[in-house]
């Protein structure tokens, strides 16, 4: 019986919370680097995903349906820019940046 209480106070608590599943962005988060290199994309991005970027990163557009967050660090730690779907950003080459999908 405790157990299906705590159960139940959990599932309400989500409910409560507004907590959902995370689900993927639809779209791409896309990344130029170079002149010589491919575009590099990133087809929908799961929500709370960590991507680093590559080394030679130069500009993130946000293709996708949701907002993306562009960290200047490699773990998505501590505040980062928000890049609202249609919209890029400047990343400077550095292989020291990194996005998250909120």
């Amino acid at each position: 019986m405790k157990f299906s209480s705590t159960v139940a106070a959990a599932l309400l608590g989500s409910v409560l919370l507004g907590a959902s599943p995370a689900q993927a962005a639809t779209g791409e988060v896309v990344v130029f680097t170079t002149e010589f290199e491919d575009l590099v994309r990133y087809s929908d991005p799961a929500s709370g995903s960590c991507v680093r970027l590559p080394g030679t990163a130069h500009v993130l557009v946000n293709l996708t349906d949701a907002d993306v967050r562009l960290h200047a660090g490699t773990r998505c730690l501590g505040p980062g820019v928000t890049v609202a779907p249609d919209r890029g950003w400047h990343a400077p080459p550095s292989g020291l940046f990194s996005f998250s999908v909120a």
